[in-house]
């Protein structure tokens, strides 16, 4: 079977669970034999996507790359030139690691150990869009139309609104069904103050597709609600995790003490992620048990706010901004914490918990999320309930024997959840929207 894919992210250059979730799905489809034709709007370092083949504006001329282009199966990548490499152009800490952020007015200095620095007293995060998302998506939509023309493919699969003109266009031409993926809803971005043009892209994508795959029950649900969109024609395809083989790597020097404790918030610092309810937790935690210290690793829209608060509850000093971070950073960070926090207002799915759990660090998680509905060797929490929160942390922190358990348990869980099954999960999904629709094809006579 033959997938025309459209992503608008991929690894190594992501900036959210979307690129992590498209390298899951397509390398398991690999391993399954599906071909895909992956569609991305920037170019790729390929030695960070070795099980896909990169074919670009032009061919490599080297010797030694062509032949390893030709050693790659099954998945092909087109890529179009975009001005934006991340979709909801935030704070832009994703060049360059972090070692000293400091906000003047309010925090002195506020230290990490990921290198660089960025004076950000002086910079304002974008509010929700970068002001030419919607021309880039359109120049996207147009450019994968006239790529689509030299395809030869069974069925389309668009990963979120981004891709959903282009998608809609593929589908117009081709007339090959359509499926679209939901990772992430306008209302869990926005909550109620939705942005109307994003809304009526996500909602025209929905309506027009064959089948819609939603990444839990609790985004299904909205998009049945919120967009009209009949029961039937959505299905629930759960994410998974890339399992970690074990590192040898020792985390460098981060100054913070052996005796300290440290819990961890990692994802993007917006609305929809939920810092403030971390950073009003931190402060009963401290009120609690001062030896502990929080990792805020991430970057996006609400990082000056954030900043400010943190200084302003007066546990600045204990609040670490690590900003976005990347590959062994991500891996080190893992290795440093006691415990992970995410307190989401509202998440689609949240693969970062899985990630958590796969480096042995114990969970809490709010209701409000899909990863909720799979795991139950974690702690779940209402993400308003600070009381709760600051209590359910400061017990994994004080009790071993919790901590152990939290950790075994929930890792083992984690293990099950796998991409090969979500692949799986998809192509059944793909036979039988091509059964469907050959049986609404009219006889030639």
């Amino acid at each position: 079977m033959r997938i025309f894919m459209l992503g608008w992210e991929f690894p190594p250059y992501i900036s959210g669970g979307l690129g992590t979730a498209c390298y899951g799905l397509t390398k398991a489809m690999n391993q399954l034999g599906l071909e895909v034709t992956f569609v991305l709007p920037k170019s790729l370092d390929d030695c960070h996507a070795s099980h896909v083949k990169l074919v670009g504006p032009s061919m490599p001329t080297d010797e030694h790359d062509a032949a390893r282009f030709e050693e790659l199966e099954n998945i092909t990548f087109r890529t179009i030139d975009s001005a934006l490499s991340n979709p909801y152009a935030t704070l832009e800490m994703c060049d360059r690691k972090i070692e000293e952020l400091i906000y003047t007015q309010k925090l002195s200095h506020t230290k990490s150990s990921f290198g660089g620095s960025m004076n950000v007293s002086k910079r304002k995060a974008s509010i929700d869009y970068g002001h030419n998302l919607i021309s880039e998506v359109h120049n996207y939509a147009a450019s994968a139309l006239e790529i689509a023309k030299r395809e030869d493919f069974d069925i389309i699969h668009a990963h979120d609104w981004m891709t959903f003109p282009a998608a809609v266009a593929v589908a117009a031409f081709s007339k090959k069904p359509l499926v679209v993926h939901v990772h992430s809803t306008e209302f869990d971005r926005s909550g109620e103050h939705v942005n109307q043009q994003i809304y009526d892209i996500e909602r025209m994508g929905m309506q027009v597709a064959n089948k819609v795959i939603a990444v839990s029950y609790l985004t299904k649900n909205i998009i049945m609600r919120r967009y009209s969109i009949a029961n039937s024609k959505v299905a629930v395809v759960y994410n998974g995790v890339e399992t970690n083989p074990q590192s040898n790597s020792t985390p460098q020097s981060t100054g913070i003490k052996k005796d300290e404790k440290i819990v961890l918030f990692l994802g993007r610092i917006t609305m929809q992620k939920g810092p403030e309810y971390f950073l009003q937790a931190a402060k009963k935690v401290l009120e609690v048990a001062p030896n502990t210290k929080f990792v805020m690793a991430g970057s996006g829209d609400m990082m000056h706010k954030i900043i400010e608060m943190s200084a302003a509850l007066g546990i600045g000093d204990k609040v670490l901004f690590t900003g976005f971070l990347r590959g062994k950073d991500v891996e080190r960070v893992y290795k440093m914490a006691d415990l992970y926090v995410m307190p989401s207002v509202s998440e689609p799915f949240g693969i970062a918990p899985l990630e958590a759990l796969n480096h042995d660090v114990p969970v809490l998680i709010s209701k409000q999320s899909g990863v909720s509905e799979v795991l139950t060797h974690v702690l779940k929490v209402d993400f308003w309930d600070i009381e709760s929160m600051a209590n359910k942390i400061i017990a994994v922190l004080r009790y071993q024997p919790l901590q152990m358990t939290l950790r075994k348990h929930g890792n083992f869980e984690a293990r099950k959840l796998k991409w090969i099954d979500a692949a799986r999960k998809c192509a059944k999904l793909y036979d039988k929207t091509l059964m469907q629709e050959a049986k609404m094809q009219p006889e030639i006579a």
